[in-house]
């Protein structure tokens, strides 16, 4: 009766282990598929929870677990047009594609904005269609970064997920950039200087609001106002309107990205404003749309190809057993015009 009624015990499951272990699904996942980017600490705990639990993964499952596809995913959190007209996007795609060219490596493109979408791409991720993922353009409590750690598989970010920090990422200097450009301003003499954030659950949005809010501290003045913007155009100028509504003493506005900036210039031409002169304008990404503008703007530059090249390479490691450690792209001040 003993055997028949062990014979019968429910197995473990891989969430189990890993609650046991005291780590991820995907620590844990990747320990149970010998993969060798696991640090030994994790690899002891998995290990033992795995011998106490008498955890035993099925052989199909190992063997989805050790096919390769030769695909790697590049899965954005959106599917809006709007996004991909954003040269940004480009920019990362060309880089990512560059670093590729040097490998079997294929690219597919994967859109996590519906619930379908995720669906899809869930199914992509269990069914190991793809050997690794990278992640970009994440809003909030993103959906797509809890599918990724429960495949397992290796993910590089480009930008960090505004909750918590993954183990691979590339990003830019963000905060270093925001302090930068806001600096520029004080220089000039400017301290009634604005600012026009990007997106609130963006990581990117709250890393240069925070620059500027550092940079404006070490001068001992105080922000002179905020006002949210979305990373367009149309949002750059919508708030710049308000700023001029409410507090059109300003002498200088910092931008989160050039595509609000360059609407915060056109609206300041149309209010009288010159610019320059009375209100100074600094941007960040230094993007064709920078040189367009009337006068043309001053940013701070980020290596976005490089961004792309980068996460492709960092991704590249990780599939040949590396080890790679998450990076930091430097930014640099690029005067113009505008300030």
């Amino acid at each position: 009766m003993a055997t028949a009624a062990g014979s019968s015990r429910r197995q473990p499951t891989l969430a189990e282990v890993a609650a046991r272990a005291g780590v991820s699904m995907t620590a844990a996942s990747r320990v149970i598929n010998n993969a060798p980017h696991v640090s030994r600490a994790k690899r002891e705990a998995v290990e033992k929870a795995i011998r106490e639990l008498g955890y035993a993964p099925s052989r199909s499952a190992r063997a989805l677990a050790t096919r390769k596809s030769g695909v790697v995913a590049l899965a954005v959190s959106g599917d809006d047009p709007a996004l991909f007209a954003d040269p940004f996007f480009a920019h990362v795609i060309v880089g990512i594609s560059a670093a590729l060219e040097e490998t079997d490596l294929h690219l597919l493109l994967c859109l996590g904005a519906s619930g379908r979408a995720q669906t899809r791409f869930k199914s992509l991720l269990g069914t190991r269609a793809v050997d690794g993922v990278m992640l970009i353009a994440l809003r909030g409590d993103d959906p797509l970064v809890h599918l990724v750690e429960r495949s397992g598989l290796p993910t590089v970010y480009g930008g960090r997920p505004l909750h918590g920090e993954p183990a691979w990422y590339v990003d830019a200097d963000n905060r270093g950039g925001a302090r930068t450009g806001t600096d520029h301003l004080i220089g000039l003499g400017r301290t009634r200087i604005a600012t026009i954030t990007g997106l609130s659950d963006t990581e990117v949005s709250e890393s240069r609001y925070h620059g500027y809010r550092d940079a404006m501290a070490v001068a001992g003045l105080a922000p002179h106002a905020v006002r949210a913007g979305d990373f367009t155009v149309a949002g750059g100028a919508a708030a710049m309107t308000e700023l001029l509504d409410t507090r059109a003493d300003l002498d200088a506005v910092f931008v989160a990205n050039d595509n609000m900036a360059a609407g915060a210039v056109r609206v300041l031409r149309e209010r009288g404003r010159r610019v320059p002169d009375d209100v100074a304008v600094v941007g960040f990404d230094d993007l064709e749309i920078a040189t367009r503008t009337e006068p043309p703007l001053t940013t701070v530059h980020q290596p976005v190809r490089a961004l792309g090249t980068e996460m492709a390479r960092m991704l590249t490691a990780l599939l040949a057993g590396q080890e790679p450690s998450p990076l930091i792209l430097p930014t640099r001040l690029v005067v113009r015009e505008s300030a």
